[in-house]
């Protein structure tokens, strides 16, 4: 029993101390200087968002446009932009990764504004 007791507190205890983001919850330092940027900028409606997704079979990181014929964004892992999967004038982005809603996968909001 008693060594049910420390095998509890060894988990409380790693839990309460943490050992820094697992490697799935670390984003490059991009990320990092975007949100920045968001923070020095006006405040957005809606509120400026990063999320992280699987695409083809590789991290990328997504911007949602701001407002109507602004482009969203999609990042690569190294921080260069891939297409615009949505908005613009058309609302359809450039075209260059039409099919970046239906084939994404494990979505993760990486930061909101909170603002």
């Amino acid at each position: 029993m008693r060594s049910c007791y420390v095998a509890i507190f060894a988990i409380a205890l790693a839990t309460a101390i943490g050992c820094g983001p697992a490697s799935d919850e670390q984003w490059p330092d991009f990320v990092d200087r975007r949100i920045d940027e968001f923070k020095a900028g006006p405040k957005e409606n809606p509120p400026g968002s990063i999320w992280r997704y699987k695409y083809k079979g590789k991290v990328v990181f997504y911007v949602p446009p701001y407002c109507c014929d602004v482009p969203g964004e999609l990042y690569d892992s190294d921080g260069i932009l891939i297409c615009s999967p949505d908005g613009g004038l058309t609302g359809d982005g450039d075209g260059k990764c039409s099919d970046f809603f239906n084939v994404r996968t494990d979505e993760h909001r990486v930061w909101a504004d909170r603002r």
